[in-house]
């Protein structure tokens, strides 16, 4: 995306370069190498992530994972690291933390899962509710609705 403030780091700040400029950059380094230490750039574990996002939003780890509808215990697991959770569970999680389209699609990322992809019917639906803002009864109403499978069903 032309214009998205991102380094891969987590949180945006103003004084982040654009994503072209670091495009360039990276193209410019001797190697991929020296771009990502030069710029603390590495690969941020989902846990990492999940744990960010709470506290950046100032969420509950139980609550979150309550109205993800998640076993309470994997959930915990999930948040430490311990556990691998399928890429529905990390959408649960992800529209509980009332995350936007970027964030889902960091968070699923982080997970190592496919991000959304618009060109798939179910991803559509998904990528439709998360931009309007709809929660996860909301989206998985919108899911049965048009006869695709709701998220943790």
């Amino acid at each position: 995306m032309t214009g998205d403030k991102t380094t891969g780091a987590g949180a945006q700040s103003a004084d982040e370069p654009l994503t072209d400029e670091l495009l360039h950059e990276l193209l410019s380094s001797p190697s991929p190498i020296d771009f990502t230490e030069a710029r603390g750039i590495t690969h941020r574990s989902l846990a990492e992530y999940l744990n960010q996002l709470l506290e950046a939003k100032g969420l509950k780890r139980a609550d979150v994972v309550r109205a993800a509808g998640i076993n309470e215990t994997f959930g915990y697991q999930i948040f430490k690291g311990q556990r691998n959770p399928s890429r529905d569970k990390v959408l649960q999680l992800a529209l509980a933390m009332g995350c936007d389209l970027l964030e889902t699609n960091r968070l699923l990322k982080a997970a190592g899962v496919n991000e959304l992809y618009c060109k798939d019917r179910r991803d559509a639906i998904i990528l439709f509710c998360i931009d309007r803002g709809l929660g996860l009864l909301e989206l998985n109403e919108e899911l049965y609705r048009f006869g695709e499978e709701p998220l943790g069903g």
